[in-house]
């Protein structure tokens, strides 16, 4: 950030310090004043002082004022010339409050006879403001006082009728006034430099008639506008105005950059955003940062992602005020004002009588909230399509019209951001977000590209086209890789053990199987349909627009996490079981089973068992993760329970893959189990199977790999707010 007044008197006093090491001539004022017309007579004033002190201090050098006021002719008012030093001494003169002294008639004659007549009416202007005005002369070293000293007692003297004569190049106590910034229903702003504390600020003059600010000095928030500190009219001194000062950003503010988003109405992106911050600080004699971080970042940002982000900042800090106790009640884009990086701030917290003390209760703070979120998100809107919001009928809030067709401004918006808008902007303030907090975590979302099209998948995406398929993909997910398991063990069991029988066994294995088998699908199918009673009902209850408690949808999300291991524990537990049963049965009936044989078929369930733990887990949740459980996901979920479940799972996804790794090789092991004659027998299924469950570990692991990152991704929609930092996930 540069000061023009600072950098133009810098070089100017180089020059001079040049001229008087080698001669020449001394520099003129004229070649040190920049174009920028906002900030040319405050760098004029000063570059003049500066030039009369350095030749009055040089016999054969000193210029009159005259000569000075035909030059530049903006200097020929007799407040700006006042404010010049002069040749001869000059009696001491009235001044008024923002540092304009007022000449007597005889001194400014004497300074300028040839235009003595023209000078009645401005000096009977000077004597009313002086006679107004607590002054405070421009060069005296009494201005420069310690911190907030300078703008106490003078400075709160300023008559609020007269801040309209306020101009660049004044002093207001402890503040030499730089350029206009603005003027605003809270008053006027100017760029100004403390002297006191040598740095540049925001200083507001404020209309007493218009309220003064709320305390915001203990505000300390990266999107809201610094407050250094204010000083406010006291109350028995009546038409007088205050003063704040707070922290300067050249970056302009959302009213210059919703003009050129109106411009530019087609396609847009980040590069908007810089445009719109360099234009500003281009016009304020400002130089953008060549090196930074965040500029490159939000350059790579869609347009709907800027606006996110901007949004997101913003929201933050409605947060953090909330907390505090005050909600804004005025956001509109001239109080969203840019750093030199492009960062959003907040300014200008809403203006309450003088002297109100009683702080706001929670109904005012809950209804202000209210205002705020509605209010942000037709800026938001507005932003974003360069259009205002359409009224859904007379009297009442705007809402965002229907989605845009291709090639129109929305064409490339996420499902996720015109979602969190249309909330914003319902006219049932108790449908919107019910805090700027949730607020700020769905703007987070909709910067995670991964997330937001998990939780909002688009229109022609296939989770959204599986969502209802729920039941049907979850049982075959489970069902087939079982059944193929169970067509190896049976291809086993006739070649090893079954064919080696007496046929009465071989008949009562048939009839045992089957009564096992319906048994075990029986009591399995009545285990999976409990646990997974909410992971159907819930999601279809929301299709229809039916409401949840955060309880039952807390309930909800667990059950599907733990889905997936449900249903392939119960699987495996039955293989497991089966594994134990077969033998005894066949003891049983009077029959031996070989050493070898019963090792090798309680190695045959093993790999059977193996399969149904690691296939159908990762099929089932990856279908769950991707399709069912963002659907649970209510607007204020931010629960340690659900972070703790999502990294439950990502721990458990290793130890399947591990799993599902060990096939190939259990089968491989229990061939090695058979004596040679029977290995003849089973070559072919255990080749097939050792080539099937490599391909398959292939897909399993490419699955993993997806799972980890959703899962990660669920983890930060899940988590509180991160901080305010440019954090835009792909």
């Amino acid at each position: 950030m540069t000061d023009p007044v600072a950098e133009a008197l810098a070089r100017f006093r180089a020059r001079w310090r040049a001229y008087l090491a080698r001669g020449g001539e001394p520099p003129h004022p004229a070649a040190f004043v920049p174009s920028a017309a906002h900030v040319r007579r405050a760098v004029l004033l000063a570059l003049v002082r500066a030039d009369i002190r350095a030749r009055a201090a040089r016999p054969g050098l000193a210029r009159d004022v005259d000569d000075y006021r035909r030059e530049f002719p903006e200097l020929s008012e007799a407040a700006a010339l006042s404010a010049l030093p002069h040749e001869h001494p000059a009696p001491p003169a009235r001044t008024d409050a923002v540092g304009r002294a007022a000449p007597a008639p005889d001194e400014t004659t004497r300074a300028s006879p040839g235009r003595a007549s023209d000078l009645p009416s401005t000096l009977t202007a000077a004597r009313r403001r002086a006679d107004s005005f607590v002054a405070v002369p421009a060069d005296d070293p009494a201005a420069i006082a310690a911190p907030g000293a300078g703008a106490g007692p003078k400075a709160a003297g300023l008559k609020a009728a007269d801040i309209a004569h306020a101009r660049p190049g004044d002093r207001i106590g402890d503040f030499e006034l730089r350029t206009e910034l603005g003027a605003r229903s809270a008053g006027r702003v100017f760029l100004a430099r403390q002297l006191s504390m040598q740095r540049l600020v925001a200083l507001r003059l404020t209309d007493r008639a218009g309220g003064a600010p709320r305390p915001m000095a203990r505000f300390d928030h990266p999107h809201i506008v610094r407050v250094y500190d204010q000083r406010l009219p006291t109350g028995d001194v009546d038409g007088t105005a205050a003063l704040v000062w707070m922290e300067y950003l050249p970056g302009g503010t959302a009213e210059h950059l919703l003009a050129l988003r109106r411009a530019h109405p087609g396609p847009a992106s980040g590069a908007l955003l810089l445009r719109a911050v360099d234009t500003a600080m281009e016009a304020k004699g400002e130089i953008a940062p060549s090196d930074s971080a965040v500029r490159r970042a939000v350059a790579r940002l869609t347009w709907p992602e800027t606006v996110a982000w901007i949004g997101r900042g913003l929201a933050g800090a409605l947060d953090y005020a909330s907390r505090q106790g005050i909600a804004h009640r005025a956001i509109k884009p001239a109080n969203v004002v840019f750093t030199a990086e492009g960062v959003p701030k907040l300014a200008d917290f809403a203006l309450g009588p003088v002297g109100e003390t009683r702080p706001p209760g929670p109904s005012e703070v809950a209804s202000g909230t209210a205002e705020d979120i509605h209010a942000l998100g037709v800026l938001l809107w507005e932003l974003l399509t360069g259009e205002s919001p359409a009224p859904t009928g007379a009297g009442s809030s705007p809402r965002p019209p229907a989605p845009a067709p291709t090639g129109e401004p929305l064409a490339d918006c996420p499902p996720a951001l015109r979602r969190v808008l249309a909330t914003c902007l319902d006219p049932d303030p108790g449908r919107r977000w019910p805090d700027a907090g949730v607020l700020t975590r769905q703007l987070d979302l909709c910067l995670d590209q991964r997330a937001r099209d998990l939780v909002d998948p688009p229109p022609d995406s296939w989770r959204r086209r599986l969502r209802p398929w729920r039941v049907p993909l979850v049982v075959a997910a489970v069902a087939v890789p079982n059944l193929l398991a169970s067509l190896y063990n049976i291809d086993h069991n006739r070649a090893l053990v079954t064919g080696r029988l007496s046929q009465r066994t071989q008949d009562l294995f048939a009839v045992s199987t089957l009564v096992s088998n319906v048994l075990f699908f029986g009591l399995a199918a009545i285990l999976l349909t409990w646990w997974s009673r909410r992971v159907v009902t819930v999601p279809r209850g929301l299709a229809r627009g039916e409401r949840y408690s955060p309880r039952e949808l807390a309930a909800a999300r667990k059950a599907a996490i733990l889905l997936g291991d449900r249903s392939v524990l119960v699987a495996f537990a039955f293989w497991m079981i089966s594994a134990v049963t077969y033998p005894a049965g066949v003891t049983l009936a009077g029959d031996e089973l070989a050493p070898h044989a019963f090792a090798h078929f309680l190695a045959s369930h093993a790999v059977c068992g193996a399969i149904a733990l690691a296939y159908p887990f990762f099929l089932v949740d990856f279908y769950i993760v991707r399709c069912v459980y963002p659907m649970l996901l209510g607007p204020d979920t931010a629960d340690a329970e659900d972070v703790a479940l999502l990294r439950g799972l990502r721990r458990r996804c290793v130890g399947y893959l591990l799993v599902a790794a060990s096939i190939p090789l259990l089968a491989v092991a229990g061939v090695t189990l058979l004596p040679a004659a029977d290995i003849e027998q089973i070559i072919v299924a255990v080749r097939v199977l050792c080539i099937g469950s490599i391909v398959m570990f292939v897909a399993v692991y490419l699955l993993f790999g997806a799972l980890e990152r959703d899962l990660a991704a669920l983890e930060r929609v899940v988590s509180p707010p991160r901080t305010a930092a440019l954090t835009v996930v792909g």
